[in-house]
């Protein structure tokens, strides 16, 4: 199994970044894993801490369309070039944490995706150079208050709410290209979701160099590589799974949020 880099908060409200056992027990690091960090001589035990996302990033630069068949059940072409929005690291919350449908809403859908961790300071990089520069993979869900995407005409209040980028549950260094991603909602057997990561428009080192044109990715950054066909909506009760071969599953439950102005 590859090795499962980590961040979590003890009991005590301490928060490390570490390497998860077998045993689920954290071999705790002295740095981010991206920032050279070492292993230390201490181990948190499996119940006196719990998940983090996985990082904590500066930014999260998200890509639309990114498969042809979602861009399709959209009712749009695929772009000629990445489409780029961003959420806001308010929205990012680890695996296990409730989303929060907000009062504003009357559809919030799930978007499982694969999100890259970026590992050092890449500006106007090529492709080949991106490929260097993202550190490892986990797993995204870029959940979207659907009507007012539509309502608002851009992106930014319905990908933007608070819990509305959950992320984890912990990052692996490499991944088959081919892996498949699956979303599932509640118990049910089939996924909403199937889709191999292959089937991007835009390979991750393109979006990472294409982005890099742009703006400069920090260590810790993520970047959210687009959702594939199957988008739907969920419910206040509902759970939603997002798996993704190689690195597991993230899985939030969703709650209603409360209104202050009700």
């Amino acid at each position: 199994m590859a090795q499962r880099y980590v961040r979590v908060q003890t009991t005590q409200g301490k928060i490390y970044y570490g390497l998860l056992n077998l045993n689920r027990e954290v071999q705790v690091l002295d740095a981010p894993p991206w920032l050279q960090g070492e292993p230390t001589e201490l181990v948190l035990e499996a119940k006196s801490y719990h998940f983090l996302a996985p990082c904590a990033p500066s930014k999260i630069v998200a890509v639309g369309k990114n498969y042809v068949n979602h861009a399709a059940e959209m009712g749009t072409p695929v772009p000629e070039e990445p489409l780029l929005f961003l959420k806001p690291s308010t929205a990012v919350i680890p695996t296990d944490s409730t989303i929060l449908y907000p009062p504003q809403s009357e559809r919030v859908d799930y978007e499982g995706e694969l999100a890259l961790v970026i590992g050092a300071r890449c500006f106007d990089c090529t492709v080949e150079e991106a490929a260097g520069k993202i550190w490892g993979y986990t797993i995204a869900n870029d959940v979207t208050a659907r009507d007012l995407q539509r309502r608002d005409g851009q992106w930014t209040r319905g990908k933007g709410f608070d819990t509305f980028c959950p992320i984890g549950p912990w990052i692996v260094r490499e991944l088959n290209p081919s892996a498949r991603l699956q979303t599932f909602v509640n118990d049910e057997e089939d996924p909403r979701q199937s889709a191999s990561i292959s089937d991007m428009v835009f390979s991750p080192e393109v979006l990472v160099a294409y982005i890099s044109q742009v703006m400069t990715l920090m260590p810790g950054d993520i970047i959210l590589t687009g959702t594939p066909e199957g988008i739907g909506p969920v419910q206040v009760g509902d759970r939603v799974r997002v798996e993704l071969e190689g690195i597991g599953y993230l899985e939030n439950p969703i709650a209603a949020r409360p209104s202050r102005h009700s």
